[in-house]
């Protein structure tokens, strides 16, 4: 199967929808981005590689930085994990307060923000520096020495992040974190501002394809990459995920940035990014791209 031929196929496509979309003005340092930008590459386990348009740009990945803590919290501490953070599709929004108090400080799934919260609680107490660790493991990941935080966008979360402010505190009031929210919140906003390409998270997620093996080794256990994966088609894409799996049919993990990464197990890992955003906090084009990826390429786990 040609992959380039694929996406260039879609990236003709996919052109004239890429004014469409909000840019996540929420955080100031996002509304600056182009939102003509898009970018899609693809790794296959034969070490095929594949991309076009800005793949080589790096973006601020937000909510995709929760598949990495949570794999380092699931190598770490996976039996506390789960009595802490539940694995069901929220059905709210990421950053809802009124679920997290109904069930009494456990947030539905890793990927909403109270549970990244959490997921972050556990590796700073298991860690340590959890913005080191962070990206210490995306550059081994990824393969990229110099991958770093953007500092503009971590402070800019912090400076307006109330919801995550309450959230955390929120959940420190039901004991269900072990560190001051501050230093959380801290690590969490770090997280999410990691700046990487299309190219390297491409190669980034390709541990979950290979079933928990990363070209260097060993990352996590095969069905410890089975309960991500898993994650991600049912809670990867905020309260999307219904409509998400109807269209595209791949586990998945978006972020505000206009990032979506796609897994198929056995066969690649795929990364498209364009910062337009649909309602749900997904990226439109990004969205639509990944649809006709599966269209074309007949690529799906269903």
């Amino acid at each position: 199967m040609s992959y380039q031929s694929i996406l260039d196929q879609i990236h003709e496509e996919i052109a004239p929808t890429l004014p469409q979309g909000r840019i996540a003005d929420y955080i100031p340092q996002l509304a600056c981005v182009d939102e003509r930008k898009f970018g899609m590459a693809i790794c296959d386990v034969d070490g095929g590689y594949a991309s076009v348009g800005d793949a080589d740009e790096r973006f601020s990945i937000q909510s995709i930085s929760k598949v990495f803590t949570l794999t380092q919290a699931m190598r770490t501490a996976d039996a506390q994990l789960w009595r802490r953070v539940g694995r069901e599709p929220s059905g709210t929004a990421f950053n809802s307060l009124v679920q997290l108090e109904f069930e009494n400080g456990i947030p539905r799934n890793p990927f909403i923000n109270a549970g990244a919260l959490v997921v972050t609680d556990i590796v700073l107490s298991h860690l340590g520096d959890a913005k080191a660790a962070l990206r210490e493991f995306a550059r081994r990941l990824s393969g990229a020495s110099d991958i770093d935080y953007d500092l503009r966008v971590a402070d800019s979360e912090a400076r307006l992040g109330y919801r995550n402010a309450a959230l955390a505190y929120f959940l420190k009031s039901f004991g269900n974190l072990e560190n001051h929210p501050d230093q959380v919140l801290d690590a969490y906003f770090h997280h999410c501002a990691l700046s990487m390409s299309c190219a390297e998270l491409a190669r980034s997620f390709m541990y979950l394809a290979r079933h928990g093996i990363n070209s260097d080794g060993a990352v996590i256990s095969s069905s410890q990459a089975k309960a991500i994966n898993s994650l991600m088609l049912t809670s990867g894409t905020y309260d999307a995920v219904g409509a998400f799996a109807y269209s595209v049919g791949l586990p998945a993990k978006s972020g505000v940035g206009g990032g979506i990464v796609a897994v198929m197990p056995g066969q690649f890992s795929l990364c498209v990014w364009s910062p337009g955003l649909d309602g749900r906090g997904n990226s439109m084009a990004g969205s639509l791209a990944l649809e006709r990826f599966a269209a074309l390429s007949g690529q799906s786990i269903f």
